[in-house]
């Protein structure tokens, strides 16, 4: 299916969802021509916060557990919709709480939501070319990797689309120490357009609308 660029941005509103130790701020979509699409994206980022509250639970298993959880756009622009929910967890006695991440990235002309795997043609050698990419960013950065880890990217690994460039990122203590955060790799869209699905997003972000 050909996906137009000139689309307009989005109507994102910010939900709330508060119960008792939990608030949690999520995006909700409205106004797309499309009602069905607009009802699989939104069901889709609830489904979203519901797995992350499931791996809380697993991860912080104290007592008087308090959420907070947040999300970022990153892309809202030629029907790409890319962004990160964040879900921080603390319970007691823990000794600090934990933060899981997420990314979703959807065409808001159908609601049809992206793993990583579907931006890239099939057969294509993405995971590869991104995994050699990403070492290559953690030894310019210096960056301290847990012992025997092997740092891969998987066909569901998490990422986001911002700023003309692929995001892909890591959940904590996967790859490296709980202090450096977050590991996240840019890699430009244009740099991948020779592996990237005709009519998927990278395609779509990196075409010349001047």
């Amino acid at each position: 299916m050909k996906m137009p660029l000139y689309q307009p941005p989005v109507h994102v509103q910010t939900q709330t969802y508060n119960a008792p130790g939990i608030r949690i701020h999520y995006p909700r979509i409205s106004g797309l021509a499309n009602p069905r699409a607009e009802e699989r994206i939104n069901r889709a980022i609830v489904e979203k916060i519901q797995e992350m509250q499931r791996i809380q639970q697993h991860v912080q298993t104290g007592s008087n557990p308090q959420t907070v959880g947040n999300f970022e756009i990153k892309t809202n622009e030629r029907g790409i919709l890319s962004l990160m929910l964040s879900n921080y967890t603390y319970s007691t006695p823990m000794a600090h709480g934990y933060t899981v991440a997420k990314g979703l990235t959807f065409y808001t002309g159908s609601g049809a939501s992206y793993a990583l795997s579907d931006l890239f043609k099939p057969g294509s050698n993405y995971q590869a070319l991104l995994t050699d990419e990403i070492n290559a960013q953690i030894k310019k950065r210096n960056l301290p990797v847990l012992e025997g880890t092997a740092v891969t990217v998987q066909p569901t690994q998490d990422y986001y689309l911002a700023d003309k460039a692929l995001v892909i990122f890591y959940p904590l203590y996967s790859i490296t120490p709980y202090y450096v955060g977050f590991p996240m790799f840019p890699v430009s869209v244009y740099v991948l357009q020779n592996i990237a699905a005709e009519e998927g997003p990278l395609t779509i972000l990196a075409a010349d609308i001047a």
